[in-house]
């Protein structure tokens, strides 16, 4: 079976084809046109395995997105690729309305055209997969109960409308077309390979290097961290077992207000990487609060551990050491990109 998987290059993509190619046969085609945060280096050896086939191309290339499914047929597709940083949407929206809203129309169409020619058992066993975000649920109070499948949407920042507008397209596909599709809504990830710029890699790599860890506002905003490979392992769950029509909330039930997630980083690395200047955590700076940020994010993914049969594994505590650990023994693939300083100095939210 052949499986499209767009956005294969980023930070939660990459985990998915690594953990297809590696526990399944399918052949992965990988749609990703390598911007700023790709890094096919997260592939390793399966970036040129013979079932892996990545298409350098745009979702938003209508061209491009047909001719890939003429040409390869696939039988389900999972759709990743996305702008996610809500730091970059404040400072520019037009690129996330861009491929977030028109690059999932396109790919909706696309889906659509496709499934319509199938037959049989094919047809029936196609699905549309759409990867979002908890973000689009908007922000919760200190007591309030976390998301779930039934909670309304309220999007807040730029990046979070235009993820929301297209769980609304595939939603909407779904139910005016037939196309059997569904979504799935997670909340922050972290782990290897994350792009300089989010919180947790930034972090680290400040403090490692004795630079200012700029905290917005108090840094009491809350969110619920989930390691990126058991994110991956529920998405290939729903990928394959997901109903049309559904949703599926996926998360850890670890919630850390992110001055807390700062400290915890400042431990870890004076315990790996003691540094005669004194504890890191004199280097947190208290910076202005971005605009419109969100006091807390959570999830109830207890409908998806029921129906995928799927639980989240890492603790956040060993996770996090784990993944500090990587970036410390992975200094040749940050090292270039802190140098072209793509990170800046603010901290990122939810991937």
């Amino acid at each position: 079976m052949t499986v499209l998987i767009t956005g294969g290059l980023g930070f939660i993509g990459s985990a998915v084809v690594r953990r297809l190619l590696a526990t399944t046969d399918e052949v992965v085609v990988n749609m990703d046109c390598s911007t700023y945060a790709a890094s096919p280096e997260s592939l390793g050896e399966w970036l040129s395995h013979p079932r892996h086939i990545h298409i350098h191309a745009d979702i938003c290339d209508t061209a491009a997105v047909a001719e890939t499914f003429q040409r390869f047929a696939p039988a389900r597709v999972m759709h990743l690729a996305a702008e996610s940083h809500v730091d970059r949407s404040i400072d520019g929206p037009v690129q996330f309305i861009q491929t977030n809203i028109v690059g999932t129309q396109v790919l909706l169409e696309a889906a659509r055209a496709h499934w319509m020619g199938l037959s049989g058992e094919a047809k029936a066993n196609f699905r549309f997969h759409h990867v979002s975000t908890d973000e689009v649920f908007g922000s919760l109070g200190p007591n309030d109960p976390p998301f779930d499948e039934h909670t309304p949407y309220d999007p807040r920042s730029p990046y979070s409308a235009s993820k929301a507008a297209s769980d609304h397209l595939v939603r909407a596909w779904e139910h005016t077309y037939g196309l059997p599709a569904f979504v799935s809504n997670t909340t922050n990830n972290y782990g290897p390979w994350q792009f300089p710029e989010k919180l947790i890699p930034l972090v680290t790599l400040n403090a490692l290097h004795g630079q200012p860890l700029p905290v917005y506002g108090n840094g009491m905003q809350v969110r619920d961290w989930i390691h990126v490979d058991d994110h991956a392992e529920a998405l290939c769950l729903a990928f394959f077992h997901g109903t049309p029509g559904a949703t599926y909330c996926l998360g850890p039930r670890q919630e850390r207000a992110n001055i807390d997630v700062v400290k915890a980083i400042c431990r870890i690395l004076d315990e790996k990487r003691p540094n005669a200047a004194g504890p890191r955590a004199r280097l947190i700076t208290y910076v202005k609060d971005r605009p419109g940020h969100d006091l807390r994010y959570a999830m109830d993914p207890s409908g998806a551990e029921k129906t995928l049969g799927w639980r989240a594994k890492y603790g956040f505590e060993d996770g996090l050491a784990a993944t500090i650990q990587w970036y410390l023994d992975n200094e040749a693939w940050w090292g270039p990109i802190r140098a072209r300083k793509y990170a800046g100095q603010r901290l990122g939210a939810a991937e």
